[in-house]
């Protein structure tokens, strides 16, 4: 089967959804705060501590990236806002809600292409909403939106197997906003894709952030991604994984590749360089165990 391609344009038409309930993507809502939360994995001698006691405070609309050597817990620090795994101490509050699960206040996207390959791609960004208990109708209009924020809207009828793994990455993010999270968690959503398509796809992220306006915690091991996309780098230690440095990006927005080039830039990228090169190492020594 022939898979389809086309340009990721990080300037794209602005769409600027509305959300039709008391938290859906307002500006003001999204504030993520993560309290002395502890996660450990077993029990007994074969248990693992994977995040020691740390806490985190990301303010509404901001845009924080998550940086760490392997095996350090930045992907249970995410499900653990997701819901998906629950601390053994502490808590994780959303808008001062403690999280007990997942929900539809918090939309997932992964670095595998988790999308239903029966349906379409316009059926795959109704979903939410459909299982939401929208009707057909306003589910698909919703799925019209979000298509056209991505770029999307001639391959709406198109299948996942159709498209490259840009394409299918947007209708991921495009279906995880559709239930107009509060959060939005991207956990190495570009990490599978080439250097040319990673690139437009992070400035095709920030446009729609810019336009959605809703708190982004994003998991990488690119330094130079983390820097470019972020307000925020936060680095994290060697397991058991805690936060060990918050790093301000002072660079003006909307972000441009040239800022790359900025010194500015290449301090704040020696500064994760040499903290990550630690942690690494001791991540490493304790794989050797």
């Amino acid at each position: 089967m022939n898979r389809a391609s086309a340009a990721v344009s990080p300037h794209l038409a602005p769409v600027r959804p509305q959300a039709d309930d008391a938290h859906g993507g307002k500006i003001g809502t999204g504030l993520v705060d993560i309290d002395q939360m502890a996660v450990i994995f077993g029990t007994g001698q074969k248990a693992h501590r994977a995040i020691e006691e740390t806490s985190i405070r990301i303010e509404p609309g901001e845009f924080v990236c998550i940086l760490g050597p392997s095996g350090c817990g930045k992907s249970t620090l995410l499900n653990a806002v997701a819901g998906y795994v629950r601390p053994q101490r502490g808590e994780v509050r959303v808008d001062g809600e403690p999280v007990k699960g997942p929900g539809p206040d918090r939309g997932m996207v992964f670095q595998q292409y988790s999308l239903f390959p029966w349906k379409t791609v316009k059926e795959n960004v109704a979903f939410g909403p459909k299982v939401a208990g929208k009707p057909w109708r306003t589910a698909a209009s919703i799925a019209d939106t979000f298509l056209t924020m991505v770029g999307l809207t001639r391959f709406a009828d198109r299948y996942p197997a159709e498209l490259s793994g840009g394409m299918q990455q947007r209708v991921g993010i495009a279906r995880a906003l559709a239930n107009y999270p509060r959060v939005l968690l991207m956990d190495e959503p570009f990490g599978a894709l080439d250097a040319q398509t990673r690139q437009m796809m992070q400035e095709s992220l920030l446009n729609i952030w810019s336009q959605f306006g809703t708190t982004v915690l994003f998991v990488t091991h690119d330094i130079d991604e983390a820097i470019f996309l972020s307000d925020r780098v936060l680095v994290m230690s060697a397991a058991p994984g805690r936060i060990i440095a918050d790093l301000a990006v002072d660079l003006p927005r909307p972000r441009l590749p040239e800022m790359t080039a900025e010194p500015t830039f290449g301090q704040l990228k020696r500064q994760c360089m040499s903290k990550i090169r630690v942690e690494s190492l001791k991540a490493f020594e304790q794989q050797n165990r």
